[in-house]
C-alpha cells in the first residue's frame, strides 16, 4: 500500500507524527507522577475500573488540534474522542496514553500511539515514550529509534524457536477459556514470559529486545501504530491465525523473527 504513496510525502507524514508525538508529550509529562485529574469513563462492560486522566484527555485533543491545522482534509478516530471522517483516504488512529493504569502508578511504561492509515491500511506507525525520552517511529521501509538526540535503525532480532524466545502479554487474566488455555500452551512452550508492559512492548520487538507478543480484545487505536513499526523492523503484526487485522482491532500476534511465527500460530490452535 505504501507503493502509491511518494517516498517523500510518507517522510512528511513521519515527521509531522514525530511533531504529533511532541505535542502529546507537552501535555502529558507535567502530569505524570502529579496530580492527573484521574476519573472512571464507566465504559467497561463488567463494570470494572476504566481509568482516564486529564493528560489521556488533554493529549488526544492537543493532536487533533495539529492535525486539523495542518492536514483539515485528514480524518481522526482516537480512544477519548472518537471518529470524524473515519472514511478519508488520510486517517489519523491516536489512542494518547496507552497504559493508564501504569500511568496512574508512575510507571513509565505508558505511551502514545500514533498511526496514519492511507486507504484503510496503516502506513506510518509511532510509539513514544517521552518520560524516557523515546520514540519508535517507522513505515513499511524501514523503523528507526529517536533517543536523546540519537537515531538507531532498529531491527527484530534473529530466534529461531519459541524454546528460546521471551514473550510478553499485558495481563494474563484477560484471557478467558480456549484462550486463557492457548496462551498457557504457548507460555510452556517459551523460555520467558513477561507482564505489563502494554504497547511498550510492541516497540520493544520492533527494537530485538523480546520475540513475540500476545493481546486479545484490543481496539484500532491500541495497535495500528504497531503495524508499520514493525513490519519496517522485520516483524509482522497479525491475528491468531497469522491473517492480516481488520480495521478494529481484536487478538493480535506480534512476532519479531518469521522463523517463529508458524509454531506461535500452531501453539495457539492447540
Amino acid at each position: 500500500m505504501t507503493d502509491a504513496l511518494d517516498r517523500d510525502r510518507l517522510a512528511g507524514f513521519e515527521s509531522f507524527a514525530i511533531q504529533l508525538a511532541q505535542a502529546a508529550a507537552d501535555v502529558i509529562l507535567p502530569l505524570f507522577r502529579r496530580e492527573n485529574g484521574l476519573e472512571d469513563k464507566g465504559a467497561a462492560k463488567d463494570g470494572a475500573f476504566d481509568p482516564v486522566t486529564a493528560a489521556d484527555r488533554g493529549a488526544e485533543a492537543a493532536i487533533r488540534r495539529a492535525i486539523a491545522a495542518t492536514y483539515p482534509d485528514h480524518g481522526v478516530i482516537g480512544e477519548e474522542y472518537g471518529e470524524d471522517r473515519p472514511e478519508s483516504d488520510f486517517v489519523w488512529v491516536l489512542d494518547p496514553i496507552d497504559g493508564t493504569r501504569g500511568f496512574i502508578a508512575g510507571i513509565p511504561l505508558w505511551t502514545t500511539l500514533i498511526a496514519l492509515r492511507f486507504q484503510g491500511r496503516p502506513v506510518v506507525g509511532l510509539i513514544g515514550q517521552p518520560y524516557l525520552d523515546e520514540i519508535f517511529v517507522g513505515t513499511g521501509q524501514g523503523s528507526r529509534l529517536l533517543h536523546r538526540g540519537a537515531t538507531t535503525t532498529l531491527a527484530v532480532r534473529p530466534c529461531p524457536g519459541l524454546d528460546q524466545a521471551v514473550i510478553v502479554t499485558t495481563d494474563p487474566l484477560m484471557f478467558k477459556g480456549a484462550d486463557a488455555a492457548a496462551w498457557m500452551r504457548l507460555k510452556g512452550a517459551s523460555r520467558l514470559a513477561r507482564y505489563s508492559a502494554d504497547a511498550y512492548a510492541y516497540a520493544l520487538a520492533a527494537a530485538g529486545q523480546l520475540d513475540l507478543v500476545i493481546e486479545t480484545g484490543l481496539k484500532a487505536w491500541d495497535i495500528e501504530a504497531a503495524i508499520p513499526l514493525l513490519e519496517g523492523a522485520g516483524g509482522s503484526v497479525t491475528d491468531w491465525q497469522g491473517r492480516a487485522l481488520g480495521s478494529t482491532g481484536g487478538a493480535c500476534l506480534i512476532v519479531g523473527d518469521p522463523a517463529c511465527r508458524d509454531q506461535a500460530i500452531a501453539m495457539l490452535a492447540g
